[in-house]
């Protein structure tokens, strides 16, 4: 079996981040995103993977590699005409498939499940597919599974009025008989070629199509507030405390919780770090209070501020007794206090749809 993982699009939900990073390497609990989907499918015993990138970036593919760090081999294939719906993505991907099975994995989904079970499932029952469902408060968002009795019918797509409270999730299985099913749809109003569309045509075509609700959490990291919460969420699960090669923790600073200190890290006295917390490589902070579930990059200074349910990337300096908190602050970014000269007034150099509170 191979695996097709999605690392294309636009990501205008993460934007401004998303101008200056593919949203797939945006990290969580300082890991990029689409490495946890790496590693959820290599631990399913899967090593050749293709990964559909947009059309030209070369960002993507020099950060992942070639796939040995994970035991893998990377396919990069580009989605020649843009983003164009994840039916469209799985037909740019038909001459690396072949006619093998493969996993399908949106790159911006998070999963705490075990894939053995989907992959068992759908070679013992010899399915054309195999979707996993998992209940949500928001089904709209998604699409959603329409049922007669206990029987699957069809998937909808974002419906304003959903026939079950169930999500499918950004994880399926196909055999080859999905390529036609991609070539028997057209686009919706949208312009797109929608997967839901492309499953239901499966059911309608009376191919075998099973479904499993999956265990654990699930996220779709596409807006802001989910990223927040898949940090929050990953963090908590890693209990250690790790410090890496040279970091320091001076005597008078205070730890508490799980806190995962990095490379040649230095923590002031007048610190306080409520865990869980992950601090990157040659990071510095002084008189601040930082947690819980903070995610701070390589690179970061802090002086002052008191962080909370944030995620601060590389390069970043804070130097204000400001408190920050349900934030996303992006590379090379600089927090400051205004001067005592400024009598209150702000200044400001803002981004395209970025989001400030004073």
């Amino acid at each position: 079996m191979r695996a097709l993982i999605t690392a294309g699009g636009r990501g205008t939900r993460l934007r401004p981040l998303t101008f200056t990073i593919n949203k797939h390497l945006v990290p969580i609990a300082n890991k990029p995103m689409l490495f946890y989907a790496l590693e959820k499918i290599t631990a399913a015993g899967i090593s050749d993977i293709g990964i559909i990138i947009n059309d030209g970036d070369t960002e993507l593919p020099a950060a992942i590699g070639d796939g040995s760090r994970w035991g893998a081999r990377i396919t990069y294939i580009p989605q020649k005409g843009g983003a164009l719906g994840l039916a469209h993505a799985v037909g740019s991907a038909r001459e690396f498939i072949g006619d093998e099975p493969f996993l399908f994995y949106l790159g911006d989904n998070v999963v705490l499940a075990d894939l053995g079970s989907l992959v068992e499932r759908f070679m013992r029952d010899n399915l054309s597919a195999m979707l996993s469902f998992a209940r949500v408060p928001d089904p709209h968002r998604f699409g959603v599974p329409q049922f007669e009795g206990e029987k699957l019918v069809r998937i909808l797509e974002k419906p304003q009025n959903p026939p079950s409270d169930y999500a499918v999730t950004g994880i399926y299985i196909y055999n080859k008989d999905i390529f036609d099913a991609v070539n028997g749809i057209s686009p919706s109003a949208r312009g797109e070629l929608e997967i839901s569309d492309a499953h239901t045509w499966l059911l309608e075509n009376q191919k075998p199509v099973g479904w499993q609700e999956i265990t654990g959490w699930w996220k779709d990291t596409g807006k802001p507030e989910d990223l927040l919460e898949c940090n929050r969420l990953l963090l908590e699960l890693d209990k250690s405390n790790y410090r890496g090669e040279g970091a320091v923790v001076a005597p008078g600073a205070q730890l508490a919780g799980s806190v995962s200190l990095g490379a040649a890290s230095r923590v002031g006295e007048n610190v306080v770090l409520n865990g869980p917390v992950a601090i990157g490589d040659n990071v510095i902070i002084e008189n601040a209070v930082i947690g819980p579930h903070v995610s701070l990059g390589n690179n970061v200074s802090v002086d002052g501020a008191t962080i909370s349910n944030t995620i601060v990337l590389d390069g970043v300096a804070i130097h204000t007794r400001a408190e920050i908190v349900d934030s996303l602050i992006g590379s090379n970014a600089r927090i400051v206090a205004a001067q005592a000269s400024q009598h209150g007034r702000h200044r400001l150099l803002i981004g395209d749809n970025s989001l400030v509170e004073l």
